[in-house]
């Protein structure tokens, strides 16, 4: 095993750091605290977040302690976008969306034994602080050309919109933060994304110039795609954590549908599969990128961190059922109805509709002339079972659970017709 840094290193996960050596030292000399903050601006954390939460857990397992941050402050001010003001969200919703945050990250730390993780909030030591006792205890210490040359802050000054001063002084708090969990629990490294570089300096540059103190900074580089599209959107938006925004079974299919060009690099990232394992699936995209086994791989081991194992197995088994690869009646409504949320869908009436019919009403199919020969030539399913009759009528026995029947033309092209209601 090599040392921490040269593990980050390999899977793409160092993108700069203060002074590595001195940081090498450190993380080899013994247990060392170090934090990474999250900022409750949503209702859930996104997949892009997991880089960040992933990171922790790879120096935990390496021996070091984690504070695990959920700014119950820091939210309620927001990190300057590159262009326009973020909506300040009530306290009450800040609030309730940083429980639910705390709720994703601690699945995926260890709070037990000696490298225990811990969660804070930095309202904990916000909340009660004045503004006069903010100004001349942490304020005097920052520069206003170090701060306005940040990139965030000097593109938004030449934008039409400009940057309040309230988004501006989001800097001194994330600096504040590291302070503050220097002095509780002697924390030396903060860890984020390099969009971070800057307000990660902050509280560098706070702790040497009130304590007199060295610590350290590291950050991992922004997850890109090699087509040069976004990471972590689709066509109907990101990619959230919580089950009720993305269903596990669109979070499957998210990293199933994985372009071969980033596979590799995803699971270094994502997954805490050995270089061998990852050498081997890499082979195997080079060999046979027609199995997807690395896709698979990936889409089953982040489904199951994030989801749990239990899911990861249901949504799996759904998505190899709709293909005709798996049973779709041992498939439960809840499973079957996230696996089938996005095909085109079209109304079935038990008892009157036919399989053409079906075709029509889906969309699968533009007429009745074509729906029949798609019939006749073998290319229409029903449940993943081959339609010969094209007069055949629907019955309550074709409905899976949850009212749905599925119909498929060709390999690929599925959509799901729905019994009516009443």
């Amino acid at each position: 095993m090599t040392d921490i840094l040269d593990e980050l290193q390999w899977r793409g996960l160092l993108a700069q750091s203060t002074d590595i050596d001195a940081l090498r030292s450190v993380l080899a000399e013994g247990p060392v605290t170090f934090y990474c903050g999250f900022d409750p601006t949503a209702p859930s954390l996104h997949i892009g977040n997991l880089v960040q939460i992933l990171t922790v857990r790879r120096l935990q397992l390496a021996g070091h302690r984690p504070l695990a941050l959920v700014g119950g402050a820091t939210g309620l001010i927001g990190d300057p976008k590159m262009t326009g003001e973020r909506t300040l969200n009530e306290r009450d919703v800040v609030a309730g969306w940083v429980e639910r945050i705390r709720a994703q990250i601690e699945p995926l730390l260890d709070f037990d034994g000696p490298h225990a993780a811990q969660m804070v909030n930095n309202l904990d030591w916000t909340a009660g602080l004045s503004a006069i006792d903010f100004l001349r205890d942490v304020g005097k210490h920052f520069r206003l050309g170090t701060m306005l040359a940040k990139d965030t802050v000097a593109r938004r000054l030449a934008s039409d919109d400009g940057i309040s001063f309230t988004e501006f002084s989001y800097q001194i708090l994330q600096g504040m933060d590291y302070l503050e969990l220097h002095r509780r629990y002697g924390c030396v490294l903060e860890t984020g994304g390099n969009d971070q570089w800057g307000n990660l300096l902050s509280g560098v540059e706070l702790v040497r110039k009130v304590e007199g103190a060295v610590v350290h900074a590291l950050t991992t580089p922004l997850i890109t795609k090699a087509d040069g599209t976004k990471f972590g959107k689709t066509e109907s938006g990101t990619v959230w954590l919580d089950p009720e925004l993305t269903t596990p079974y669109a979070f499957y299919q998210f990293w199933l549908n994985t372009a071969d060009a980033d596979v590799v690099h995803y699971l270094k990232v994502f997954t805490f599969r050995s270089r061998e394992e990852l050498e081997a699936l890499e082979r195997a995209v080079a060999e046979r990128p027609q199995a997807r086994e690395a896709q698979r791989a990936l889409a089953e081991d982040v489904t199951a961190l994030v989801h749990g194992p239990g899911a990861a197995e249901r949504v799996r088994r759904a998505s190899q059922a709709l293909f005709g690869r798996d049973d779709l009646r041992e498939l439960d409504g809840v499973t079957l109805r996230d696996a089938v949320a996005e095909l085109p869908r079209g109304e079935v009436a038990v008892g009157e509709s036919t399989v053409v019919d079906l075709l029509l009403s889906t969309g699968l199919e533009k007429g009745r002339s074509a729906a029949r020969r798609t019939i006749a030539s073998g290319g229409a399913y029903l449940n993943n079972e081959k339609i010969e009759d094209e007069d055949r009528v629907l019955t309550d026995q074709d409905l899976l659970d949850g009212g749905y029947a599925l119909v498929r033309k060709g390999r690929r092209h599925l959509a799901v017709g729905v019994a009516a209601q009443g």
